[in-house]
């Protein structure tokens, strides 16, 4: 059985117990980061730290979120989980338990922090390498998509529609733009340049995005970071997903729409060797 962190504990999963007036169960008032791991080593930890520390000074939740290193790491440990090629570290953060009320708890109570880990199974490089198929609908979520909050139901119903149309992604589109994915950042290969959304408000400001833009510049790709029209991805060379559970993750298919010559690209096939070399994973 695995072993989960909860509150300062480390114990069973099945004997792991949360408050029903918990304010993540009742308002999802928290926040969540997930930290991959190749080989037992944390994967830019200290950029997920920052993300992490950000988020909840947004939400005005008090945790110092530099103590979880110990955790994550201690939890790979237990889990038999630090010389597996990857794995990763869900931790979540919430406002804690106190009566039902929409209002912060006066005086603060303790948060909630609880954290667990599991193994990544990668696609087989054959699967890989046969690209993915996604679909657009519109972007339902509120305007701080930059905070990962565990409030994730647009995301949740978005997947779905992925599951139901048997595609592995939803692109989300917001003013006739593609912003990304229902779980990961977007990235398209126009006229040989590497586009992805700029930071804003209404994208997660993903680790792994900004670590392929560093690759990209390593390799030598143009990179340019800007909206990006539904009608251009539609006719981009190359469309491919990055992410925590995502790594580099090629679609062939838009909707209805072949991209570039229906095949996975050299820009794709590219970043993913580099970032394979580069994590070691």
């Amino acid at each position: 059985m695995s072993v989960v962190f909860l509150n300062g504990e480390y114990l069973p999963k099945d004997e792991a117990r949360v408050s029903v007036n918990d304010r993540g169960f009742l308002f999802a008032d928290g926040i969540y980061e997930v930290t991959p791991a190749y080989r037992g080593r944390l994967f830019r930890w200290d950029h997920h730290l920052a993300r992490m520390r950000k988020g909840l000074a947004a939400i005005a939740i008090d945790f110092d979120a530099a103590v979880l290193k110990e955790v994550k790491l201690e939890l790979l440990a237990r889990n038999a989980l630090d010389d597996v090629p990857v794995a990763y570290v869900y931790v979540q953060v919430t406002r804690g338990v106190a009566p039902r009320t929409h209002a912060f708890p006066d005086p603060p109570v303790e948060p909630t922090v609880y954290a667990f880990a599991n193994e990544y199974h990668r696609p087989s490089m054959q699967l890989w390498g046969m690209g993915s198929r996604a679909i657009t609908m519109p972007d339902q979520r509120w305007a701080r998509a930059d905070i990962k909050a565990i409030a994730l139901l647009p995301n949740v119903l978005a997947q779905q529609a992925a599951v139901d149309a048997g595609v592995i992604n939803t692109i989300l589109v917001r003013d006739g733009m593609a912003i990304e994915g229902t779980h990961n950042n977007l990235f398209a290969v126009i006229n040989g340049v590497v586009t992805t959304a700029p930071k804003s408000n209404y994208i997660l400001h993903g680790v792994t995005r900004d670590f392929v833009i560093e690759l990209a510049g390593q390799i030598g790709f143009p990179v340019e970071e800007r909206a990006i029209p539904l009608s251009e991805l539609y006719d981009a060379e190359e469309v491919f997903f990055t992410g925590t559970t995502t790594e580099v993750r090629p679609a062939i298919r838009v909707d209805d729409q072949m991209i570039g010559d229906g095949h996975v690209g050299p820009f794709a096939r590219a970043l993913f060797e580099k970032f394979l070399e580069v994590t070691g994973g």
